[in-house]
């Protein structure tokens, strides 16, 4: 049987999510031990009926979770965090801006390309990068 290439593709992406995810969880789970120091990102919440995940990421910036699938967090000039959700409104904290972009959806579902938004691949065969400055 011959898998069609966009199901090989979705289903290998799924599969690099719950693994990245995975381990992210477990490491918010796992008590801290004294004199460690806590993941800044770190938030596990449910807000409006939705399922707010946050943590700090391989390279260490905030990766934020809606009801599992992932959204685009933007560090904004004044320190603050911005979505794709919301372009508009400079949220604080990470978990703010998550919640405002939840606000903005209302009973929406978040899309599964939000995550990848702003992230565009090297030319020569690098590493994604993000766009936004």
């Amino acid at each position: 049987m011959i898998v069609p290439r966009r199901v090989a593709l979705r289903s290998l992406f799924t599969l690099a999510v719950t693994a990245f995810t995975g381990g992210a969880l477990g490491r918010i789970a796992t008590r801290t031990p004294s004199g460690a120091t806590r993941d800044p990102h770190a938030f596990d919440e449910m807000y409006a009926g939705r399922r707010l995940l946050g943590f700090t990421g391989p390279d260490g910036g905030p990766v934020a979770l809606v009801d599992g699938r992932p959204l685009h967090l933007m560090r904004c000039a004044d320190g603050g965090y911005v979505t794709p959700i919301d372009h508009y409104e400079s949220c604080p904290t990470p978990l703010e801006a998550t919640r405002a972009a939840v606000d903005e959806l209302g009973t929406s579902r978040l899309s599964r390309f939000a995550g990848a938004h702003g992230v565009h691949t090297d030319p020569t065969g690098g590493s994604p990068r993000g766009v936004h400055a």
